[in-house]
């Protein structure tokens, strides 16, 4: 994008930085998992925080701090998603209030040390509202069939043969995942009327678009592919109608 002739890329220390204040929120105990695409991406792994056991022994969540400095002359961004451990999924619900903090685009970040632990401490407190609402959408039930049809229409029928094979495609890879997922999870079979958690319903699209939908692109890494899904507008779609039936 363009910007100012006021404005200074961001140097690689003032990504140590964010990461060092993130530590210090997180008690020093961290992973982080890191990526480059017009800009820094970084992965944090508390690893001391509890898990959220979501259904039985096998359906955990835990949190993940995704920081975001682009070289596009926006302010910095820093998310609190989750990682579900039972598919390998790590989404970032964006519409959770609190969810995501803005940190000023400037140089020597270093030396705002204090206010960016601040910061990330706030951001350390909005995994009990995402822990709320994650537990709301399991104890919500939506029919999958009604759920994937709001967010990929049928194809009507003046529609192309391969419009319908791609719908037919992705409609079966969505609900193998998820069947897939109840087992592991040891939830009861779907019924005939495909009724399931909201929350497997969104993890069902999040990880059909992060781990199977095909892109021109070519999304190799599995960083790539988070940072994809998390910008996809069918994953949005289907956060707004999970999120719509909890409100």
């Amino acid at each position: 994008g363009s910007v100012t002739s006021r404005y200074v890329p961001h140097q690689t220390d003032d990504v140590l930085a964010l990461v060092d204040a993130a530590a210090e929120a997180f008690d020093g105990d961290i992973d982080a998992t890191c990526h480059f695409a017009n800009g820094h991406y970084v992965a944090i792994q508390p690893n001391r925080h509890d898990r959220l056991k979501v259904y039985g022994e096998n359906d955990n969540v835990w949190p993940r701090v995704v920081i975001n400095a682009g070289y596009d002359g926006r302010a910095f961004s820093a998310t609190m998603g989750y990682y579900r451990d039972l598919c390998r999924n790590l989404s970032m619900m964006k519409r959770v209030e609190g969810t995501t903090v803005s940190i000023r685009h400037t140089s020597g970040l270093r030396s705002h040390m204090d206010s960016l632990i601040s910061t990330f401490n706030t951001l350390k407190d909005s995994w009990t509202g995402l822990s709320d609402i994650i537990m709301h959408l399991q104890n919500t039930e939506v029919r999958l069939s009604d759920f994937l049809n709001e967010i990929y229409p049928r194809p009507d029928e003046n529609a192309s043969k391969r419009g319908i094979t791609v719908h037919k495609d992705r409609t079966e890879a969505i609900f193998k995942r998820l069947q897939t997922e109840r087992f592991r999870s040891n939830r009861p079979v779907m019924t005939n009327n495909f009724t399931v958690s909201a929350w497997e319903a969104f993890n069902a699209v999040q990880g059909y678009v992060q781990h199977d939908a095909q892109s021109k692109k070519g999304f190799k890494s599995d960083f790539s592919r988070i940072i994809r899904a998390s910008r996809d507008a069918n994953v949005r779609q289907a956060e707004n109608l999970v999120l719509k039936l909890i409100a």
